[in-house]
């Protein structure tokens, strides 16, 4: 099979728990892109806040946003900020739960308790910094929302309706945090939308990662591979399983395949 689309997840794919990565991670990203295959960082990070990484892997193609925006080259394949109607209610629910939500503009990070210790922690993990408190005004440009504080019993507060589901997220350090998931906006609907804008078939994909927020991206590829370190609900969506990030997952799967 020749191969011309490599999608990765970035934490615990690309970056170990400590933030940084392989030189093995590295040398695979550069063998890739060596034999012109398109390589895109697919992540549920806001864009704004990974251009440091993908200069460093001289990566230029990206899905964040757990999908809801989508970058080639500089032009924008999507677009799709969340429902206003939604983003309020689920304000709403913060305030009366005591739960405290990121949500992702395309430029900023809006958190309705800027200055908590779980937004702060959460910030430092996931190296946020371009935050700001949480206003009414930037309902209709929200792209992207995680909850934070919340236990698992409360998840379902959050699913309005059948369009939305939640993701735990899968980093170490990161308790009681969900991205809020739409089931037509996720990195799976935006690789479809990729691959067409591309003329590039589903067989001729491959994709890493290992959180639930990978779900339908593993599905979306001809070759999904979940890392060693996944959560274990993900591996029955992946068609392969390869070693942790820790032990240089992306690197063993691509020369599994024979890729490089």
């Amino acid at each position: 099979m020749t191969y011309k689309a490599v999608f990765l997840d970035i934490d615990g794919t690309i970056l170990k728990s400590d933030h940084t990565y392989s030189g093995k991670t590295k040398e695979a990203i550069l063998k890739l892109q060596e034999q012109n295959i398109e390589v895109f960082l697919a992540t549920g990070r806001p864009i704004h806040e990974i251009k440091v990484l993908a200069k460093e892997l001289n990566i230029d193609s990206f899905i964040g946003y757990n999908g809801a925006h989508a970058i080639y080259n500089n032009e924008t394949i999507v677009d799709e900020p969340m429902q206003e109607e939604d983003v309020k209610e689920m304000v709403k629910i913060a305030k009366e739960h005591k739960h405290e939500i990121t949500m992702y503009t395309n430029g900023k990070n809006y958190f309705t308790h800027l200055d908590s210790p779980i937004s702060q922690q959460f910030s430092e993990i996931f190296q946020m910094y371009q935050n700001v408190e949480y206003t009414p005004k930037i309902t209709g440009q929200i792209l992207g929302m995680t909850v934070m504080n919340l236990k698992p019993e409360h998840a379902t507060l959050y699913q309005l309706h059948s369009n939305i589901r939640l993701s735990q997220v899968n980093v170490n350090g990161v308790k009681h945090a969900y991205d809020i998931i739409r089931t037509n906006v996720n990195k799976g609907e935006a690789i479809k939308k990729v691959l067409e804008r591309l003329d590039i078939p589903k067989d001729a994909t491959i994709a890493f990662g290992d959180g639930m927020n990978d779900k339908e991206m593993l599905q979306s590829v001809g070759e999904g591979i979940a890392m060693g370190n996944a959560n274990p609900e993900l591996f029955q969506y992946a068609k392969r399983k390869t070693t942790t990030v820790d032990e240089d997952g992306i690197f063993n799967g691509l020369k599994e395949l024979d890729v490089i």
